[in-house]
């Protein structure tokens, strides 16, 4: 397999670039974008927004360090920080910003995708009651990731 192209999914086309798009770029789509640069081992151009810039969340931090991933110094972008243009594949992760993003100029039409993702910090409960939300947002990531960009 070329290093430098993936095979698409059914219906979609291979994609050399990437957004993830959430609220506030401080939870669902910092995890997207490391998980994917791990599956793809940076033969994607990855990056993540939010509509605005939030505090990255430390469940987040704790749920990816699990992972061995670490995203203590992520440093939240909005829409206005990358051009959604230069973007093969945009994908929104919450209603909010696909809405958002439906209204914007993108590479095209078809590459925007929807990829509803719940919002664990509405999670309640003990600290691993809270932790396993976190989890399975990651996990459901992963494997949307897997699937979507067959390397």
């Amino acid at each position: 397999m070329s290093e430098t192209a993936n095979t698409p999914a059914p219906g979609k086309a291979p994609a050399k670039s990437v957004l993830f798009v959430c609220n506030q770029n401080a939870v669902r789509s910092p995890m997207a974008e490391a998980l994917a640069k791990r599956h793809s081992k940076r033969r994607l151009f990855v990056e993540s927004a939010g509509l605005i810039a939030g505090a990255l969340d430390p469940f987040t931090v704790s749920a990816m360090a699990e992972e061995k991933i670490d995203l203590s110094t992520h440093k939240a972008l909005t829409l206005a920080d990358v051009d959604l243009t230069a973007f093969d594949a945009v994908i929104a992760l919450t209603a909010e910003s696909h809405a958002h993003l439906k209204k914007q100029k993108l590479k095209s039409p078809e590459s925007l995708e929807f990829w509803p993702t719940p919002d664990p910090t509405d999670s309640e409960g003990n600290r691993n009651q809270v932790m396993d939300s976190y989890r399975l947002v990651r996990d459901h990531l992963e494997v949307r990731i897997a699937d979507r960009f067959p390397f």
